[in-house]
């Protein structure tokens, strides 16, 4: 994914939202949850054995569970055209403009791919593209930053409508990603060949994230999150079933992984106590409320406050796959289960803070850090924010701010008050996202986002 540009003065772009604040100077390392092992029917059928994590959802209202599966499709499955990059088909690769919003070096990008549908069968595909986009960013704090994505689609033509799998397990359709239901062994679990995957992808001006929408009614999908990791341009894949309006949680779901680096909030009996030291997902701590306080960490900031997703906030027992020893924020969550539609808010400030380390509220097709003349009219672009949103635009020449521009996209430094006196001045363009759902200051600083220039007072 892309870092931000070296231009702002926010804090780094790998700060986590539990960095400094949040652990203690001498805590254990974080011990890594169990991983279950992969699916031995599964990972046969992979042809080159490769596998990653993937998240399963086996019913509308069900909690999450993560299984082994395989990167390819079983070859079974891998269809009868051979195909292996976009192209060899007409209209197979075409990139279309569903919700582009800025360049793509300011924005988070969501590349959008069909898969089981056929060439005469790609309108449904765009339909189905934007209905899910719709839903997905219907959910806060999506739905207040969509100014902060551009979403993509690719079309990726089958040779077979419908995918594999549906409505049994005798049902071997060619498509072109080669998705299917029953991946390890788990009817709603649907898998796809990833590098089939990234292959259309790339023909996008950029991928952050992918969304794979299959052809099928049936509900299902999955979610692949840490693939920068393995080698891929992308660091998430979701897959969710085009005709069943529950799936499209479970992208949402999946994205704040990527995006809000969120973890499960969900348990297994089976994992006990957590023995560990303090995690590394904002939503999740070995800490009771009253050691939150006292420590000043995580969502200490948010305790005691009204939750969208019920209730109040505080700390839950049972999070991160562990029943004891580890907390979450409130009850329930779009984390916890699919049940819920709603982020908590110390996983909406973990979203935003995720927007602005992968997006950018200001953008100017004037270079940051040129040199113009006072007499160069200066035009900055504000990303379209809404709901939640709160940003503030202000001008500063030379440190100190110019009232009377406050809010101005479009000024003139001759006009701010730089004279015809032959010296250097700077020019600055300061946004600051001033949203009631961040209460961090170090997130702050990521909504923070900031151009300069340096203006020469040639007569």
């Amino acid at each position: 994914m892309r870092t931000r540009m070296p231009r702002y003065t926010a804090l780094a772009a790998g700060l986590t939202l539990a960095a400094a604040l949040t652990a203690p100077a001498a805590a254990a390392p974080a011990a890594a949850a169990p991983t279950p092992s992969a699916d031995p029917a599964a990972a046969a059928a992979a042809p080159d054995g490769r596998t990653v994590t993937a998240e399963a959802f086996t019913g509308p209202d069900a909690e999450g569970r993560r299984v082994r599966v395989p990167v390819a499709a079983p070859g079974h499955r891998k269809g009868v055209s051979g195909r292996t990059a976009p192209g060899d088909v007409t209209g197979d690769g075409a990139v279309g403009r569903l919700a582009v919003t800025g360049p793509t070096a300011d924005r988070l990008d969501v590349v959008i791919v069909g898969d089981g549908y056929t060439a005469d069968q790609q309108d449904a595909f765009h339909a189905a593209a934007a209905a899910k986009w719709a839903a997905i960013s219907a959910i806060e704090p999506y739905r207040s930053y969509r100014g902060l994505f551009n979403v993509w689609t690719v079309d990726a033509v089958s040779h077979d409508s419908g995918i594999s799998g549906d409505p049994d397990t005798g049902t071997v359709r060619d498509t072109a990603l080669g998705s299917y239901f029953w991946c390890a062994d788990t009817e709603r679990l649907v898998c796809t060949d990833l590098d089939k995957v990234a292959g259309y992808a790339a023909k996008a001006p950029a991928a952050d994230l992918v969304v794979v929408v299959a052809n099928s009614p049936k509900y299902g999908g999955a979610g692949y999150y840490g693939l920068e990791a393995e080698g891929y341009p992308f660091d998430g894949v979701s897959t969710l079933s085009s005709d069943n309006a529950a799936s499209s949680l479970i992208a949402a779901h999946e994205i704040g992984h990527s995006v809000g680096q969120l973890h499960d909030e969900y348990t297994y009996d089976s994992y006990g106590t957590w023995t560990g030291g303090e995690t590394d997902g904002p939503n999740s701590t070995v800490r009771t409320a009253d050691q939150l306080l006292a420590d000043r960490a995580k969502w200490y900031r948010w305790l005691g406050a009204e939750d969208p997703a019920g209730g109040t906030v505080g700390t839950y027992e049972g999070s991160d796959y562990y029943p004891h020893g580890l907390y979450r924020p409130t009850t329930t969550s779009i984390m916890r289960a699919l049940s819920s539609t709603e982020f908590n808010l110390p996983g909406r400030e973990a979203m935003i803070a995720g927007f602005y380390r992968k997006a950018n509220g200001l953008s100017s097709d004037l270079p940051t850090g040129s040199t113009v003349r006072r007499s160069t009219r200066i035009t900055v672009t504000p990303a379209a924010l809404t709901g939640l949103a709160a940003p503030e635009l202000r001008w500063y020449l030379d440190g100190a701010e110019v009232p009377a521009v406050r809010g101005r996209t479009s000024v003139v430094p001759a006009a701010l008050g730089v004279r015809p006196d032959g010296r250097t001045h700077r020019l600055t363009a300061v946004s600051v996202d001033r949203t009631a759902a961040v209460r961090d200051p170090q997130v702050r600083d990521l909504a923070t986002d900031t151009l300069a220039w340096r203006v020469t007072g040639t007569p």
